[in-house]
């Protein structure tokens, strides 16, 4: 079962941030990420919002770096760690667009995109970009078609819909990758469904542990039905971790404890059909962080399988 990460600092929701985030930078970022590609992390995550509305901004906050620019700077400091956006709101933007962007990522950084993508929940954002926020779901649909279209092997893309409509423009760089992964963000039976038939990954949003299984077999079912085959790759986001005994109050939702008592729990995920867990450290600091992600990749992670 692989494991990645939902990197700190470059997105603070009051949901999730630790303290020390708030008067991190860049140098933490890198540092962060450099950890978790030395302690084999499948890959590290990016947000996507383009504007907080005021309204919002007490829970949400308003730093959320920019996806594109946040992966490529990673990829020149990594390895070999895949880069994922978690997820993109791609409806937002133009497919050509997203396509330039991440065509380029994937180009430099030799093959490393994940492309997560989701419908968006931000209503002043879509307004702002004078994007549909009812239709948004339909938009991502057909914006997911035309991405394909557009990250595919052909110099000149086409696709011709409702939303977009484009034939005859050039784009190079092409993509590293011959096929780029989707993985679509969401647990809405909407979300869901959209996984299933047009993804090639489900990135859910925060499920509990006993919803998994049921949104699973319906995946399962709704691409058989389909007679959708190939490679499909379903994710869940653990509980928050802390890899030891905690000398302070890490919350009660928090499985911490020795590496074998997390590994054995976490291996219920792989019993329930998940192929790769996103995990979160709960940390008092930069350095607290880094550990904890090197003895998850040294002590958890032999333990999974």
């Amino acid at each position: 079962m692989a494991y990645g990460i939902q990197l700190p600092v470059q997105s603070q929701s009051t949901l999730y941030t630790e303290p020390w985030e708030t008067a991190a930078g860049p140098q933490d970022l890198v540092a962060v990420a450099r950890a978790a590609d030395a302690a084999g992390f499948a890959y590290v995550a990016c947000c996507d919002h383009v504007a907080v509305p005021r309204r919002l901004a007490p829970a949400m906050s308003t730093v959320w770096y920019d996806p594109v620019a946040t992966l490529a700077h990673l990829a020149a400091v990594t390895e070999r760690v895949r880069l994922l956006s978690h997820v993109a709101v791609v409806g937002l933007r133009h497919p050509l667009l997203t396509a330039k962007q991440y065509a380029t990522l994937d180009h430099l950084s030799g093959g490393r995109l994940l492309l997560g993508v989701g419908a968006g929940h931000v209503r002043e954002e879509f307004e702002a970009l004078r994007v549909d926020f009812e239709r948004r779901g339909a938009v991502l649909d057909e914006a997911m078609d035309a991405l394909r279209a557009a990250l595919g092997p052909d110099e000149f893309p086409e696709h011709h819909g409702k939303h977009y409509d484009f034939a005859g423009l050039g784009q190079r760089p092409r993509p590293a990758q011959p096929h780029v992964p989707f993985w679509v963000g969401g647990s809405s039976p909407a979300a869901v469904r959209r996984a299933a038939l047009k993804g090639d990954g489900w990135l859910p949003q925060g499920d509990p542990r006993d919803r998994l299984p049921g949104r699973i077999a319906r995946i399962r079912r709704l691409r058989e039905e389909a007679g959708l085959a190939g490679p499909y790759t379903v994710g869940a986001l653990t509980e928050p971790l802390y890899v030891g005994r905690p000398g302070w109050d890490v919350g009660r939702r928090t499985l911490a404890g020795a590496p074998e008592e997390i590994a054995a729990s976490l291996r219920a995920y792989r019993a329930m059909g998940v192929d790769q867990i996103q995990v979160r450290f709960r940390s008092r600091s930069r350095a607290e962080l880094i550990e904890q992600i090197r003895c998850f990749g040294a002590e958890v992670a032999p333990r999974l399988d």
